[in-house]
């Protein structure tokens, strides 16, 4: 799905936003290459209106098709929102471009445990767009009791009555941490015996599986189509907007932490446009705006004060404590175990 062009233009050189100034040419253009559904259509209007940039959005379906589209070329984007995983893999292949995050005007309003991520350990190739988890949510109207227990076993193991009504996410990753929590394998194994366990789960899952999709997962939960479903924690809050009742699970055995950033493809045609967009992203008010649409925690201090009082309250975005020692954070594996990981996904996915 392509989002809607601004096409407006402003003769502005230069834009005050409170005390601080984004730079920006008058002129010009900026292509973004995003999730679907992963970026406020006013938001870009408002960045059009203080910069006088033009700016388009297209989106990709995985992490697995935005790597491809850089390592065939990058398709004419300028910013880009990969997760920590895909991050790592495009700074060591070169796909990214140095733009000095780190000295950006905006930089000192990122909250202290974002100055560094893993793969950009000096936050010089990236800066935090939105951060969440990876759990599964379901509808109590829709499952035996009212009620499911809060681990992996709802959905690799369904109850009869959920056979062939699970939905699962189409994304290697997650698919595969939520595995390897469940069956106990470190998710970043080299041993294939272990992979093959994680393969057997996933195998004898696979026919109370509706589908795999990361699109529409918002739409499918609200319309009913499917009574459980693997959801990051954001696609969650806006299916409680319109069905309050759902319930966001951070399974026991393990629910994955992770961060999306916005990097800029090292031949971007609009580097300096995606540098002022990147530096303008990171003021307080617009990192709400993103935070508002998406329903997932940004990275910057003074955020808070513009969030709305349902994002405040919803404890599938505000983790509670008790669920804190259940965050598993991004782990760096090696290709070995990259390697044991992609061939489970492709025989599962055959």
């Amino acid at each position: 799905m392509t989002f809607k062009t601004f096409t407006r233009h402003m003769a502005v050189s230069a834009i005050a936003l409170g005390a601080m100034a984004v730079s920006a040419a008058a002129d010009g253009e900026l292509r973004l290459y995003n999730w679907s559904n992963y970026f406020s259509p006013e938001l870009l209007e408002k960045f059009e209106k203080d910069t006088g940039i033009k700016t388009t959005i297209d989106s990709y379906a995985s992490e697995e098709d935005l790597l491809a589209k850089l390592q065939a070329g990058g398709g004419g984007y300028d910013v880009i929102f990969p997760g920590t995983t895909t991050l790592g893999i495009m700074v060591d292949k070169g796909l990214l471009a140095d733009i000095g995050v780190n000295k950006m005007e905006n930089f000192g309003n990122l909250l202290p445990a974002f100055h560094t991520i893993a793969g950009d350990e000096e936050r010089t190739y990236s800066a935090p767009y939105m951060w969440g988890t990876t759990g599964f949510t379901y509808d109590p109207a829709m499952v035996p009791g009212g009620k499911l227990d809060e681990s992996w076993k709802e959905l690799f193991e369904p109850r009869p009555e959920l056979k062939g009504k699970i939905a699962m996410l189409n994304e290697m990753s997650d698919v595969w941490n939520a595995a390897a929590y469940y069956t106990g394998v470190d998710k970043c194994t080299e041993d294939p015996k272990e992979a093959q366990k994680i393969l057997d789960v996933l195998m004898a899952q696979k026919p109370d599986v509706k589908l795999y999709s990361n699109d529409g997962t918002i739409d499918r939960m609200i319309a009913g189509e499917v009574p459980v479903h693997m959801q990051w924690n954001g696609a969650a809050h806006r299916v409680k907007a319109k069905k309050p009742d759902a319930v966001y699970v951070y399974p026991k055995e393990g629910t994955t932490f992770w961060t999306d950033v916005m990097a800029v493809p090292k031949d971007a045609p609009n580097m300096e446009n995606a540098k002022t967009f990147i530096n303008w992203m990171m003021l307080p008010e617009n990192a709400a705006a993103a935070s508002n649409y998406t329903g997932y925690s940004n990275a910057v201090k003074g955020s808070g004060e513009f969030l709305t009082d349902s994002l405040k309250g919803d404890p599938a975005v505000n983790t509670p404590e008790e669920f804190n020692d259940r965050l598993v954070p991004y782990k760096a594996c090696s290709p070995a175990s990259k390697d044991l990981r992609e061939k489970v996904w492709t025989k599962l996915k055959s």
